[in-house]
């Protein structure tokens, strides 16, 4: 059965959009997926599928987190083949102390990574950016709220996808290969 990494943007962040991660775990669970764990209480959640494309999944848990939780929130899934393609195509070469300080942004429709390049002129060195096929990644060398290139790509050049550190995507992808 394949296993998929549902991650909601936006949520959780200070008092807007909350969505407590208990009653996410319950949303999953009631559209049918099942072996659903939710990481961190920021929005992501891994579950198994017994079909379906992740585009749909995504349209079906946007569309019920609006008319059962009453949140307005961009969804992107991914399966864990997807995952592990998204870290495997990363070319920014970084020490693990460094993952928490570089974003990997990820989008439901390939075409949305052309907004993502709108962040490439923000970049200052020492910081690295990086477009791929299946995400975009910046390296804040400096650290996240000191970079004006991160917070336009949590802001409106990314609002057509959901930012997460390398930490963060490294543990949704053991935890779906876990689940799988």
């Amino acid at each position: 059965m394949p296993e998929f990494a549902a991650l909601l943007r936006g949520i959780n962040v200070g008092k807007a959009k909350r969505i407590p991660m208990a009653n996410l775990r319950a949303l999953l669970t009631g559209l049918g997926y099942t072996n659903v764990a939710t990481l961190l209480n920021s929005g992501n959640a891994v579950f198994h599928a017994t079909g379906g494309a992740a585009a749909k999944h995504a349209k079906d848990i946007c569309a019920a987190i609006a008319v059962q939780l009453k949140v307005e929130v961009p969804v992107v899934v991914k399966s864990a083949k997807e995952l592990s393609w998204v870290i495997a195509e990363n070319p920014i070469v970084a020490e693990a102390d460094e993952y928490p300080r570089l974003l990997v942004a990820l989008v439901q429709d390939a075409k949305s990574m052309s907004d993502i390049r709108a962040v490439e002129p923000l970049v200052i060195s020492p910081e690295q950016f990086a477009v791929g096929r299946n995400a975009a990644y910046l390296l804040c060398a400096r650290g996240i709220l000191e970079s004006k290139a991160a917070l336009a790509l949590l802001g409106k050049a990314g609002r057509m996808a959901t930012t997460r550190n390398l930490a963060t995507i490294l543990k949704l992808e053991a935890l779906a290969k876990a689940g799988s």
